[in-house]
């Protein structure tokens, strides 16, 4: 006979995960909502909508990533400076080729968690972002996940 219970996971019994994904030539919009994904915990059969059951994700080659169409050049990110008349603009394009170019790829993964939540505040700090190849993880023995491959869609050539 079975039962019509749901399990509701609680903090102390999450065994969080470490994964890799290697961002070269990933498209960004696919690869933040496959991050976004599993910082929140919804690959998981036990998800628990207000407990944060999600994995630690390093992404290595984060300036690397692709747009598709003409976001590169059309995509703009707003801000605020705080002065009257201070909104400022800057494309897409611009950030990949600035100082710090991982900010594409971390604002798509932000947008993509709930808004005004501690709890997405504290699953947005699980997620480590490099430009390079190299990452400071290796002691947490994290797993690759080869994002590319998964979908024929996820990767850009140009």
């Amino acid at each position: 006979m079975t039962t019509k219970t749901t399990t509701s996971l609680k903090p102390a019994d999450v065994e969080k995960q470490w994964i890799v994904v290697d961002a070269q030539d990933a498209v960004v919009g696919r690869l933040a909502t496959f991050i976004a994904m599993r910082l929140r915990g919804k690959h998981r059969p036990d998800y628990t909508p207000n407990v944060d059951c999600g994995d630690h994700v390093v992404v290595i080659n984060a300036d690397k990533v692709k747009f598709t169409g003409r976001k590169l050049d059309q995509k703009t990110y707003y801000w605020h400076t705080g002065h009257p008349g201070g909104v400022k603009e800057r494309t897409a394009g611009k950030i990949l080729a600035g100082r710090f170019p991982e900010r594409v790829l971390e604002k798509a993964v932000e947008r993509m968690l709930p808004k005004e939540s501690p709890l997405a505040r504290k699953q947005l700090t699980h997620l480590k972002l490099y430009n390079g190849a190299e990452h400071p993880h290796a002691a947490q023995n994290p797993q690759v996940v080869d994002f590319v491959s998964l979908n024929a869609k996820n990767s850009r050539s140009q």
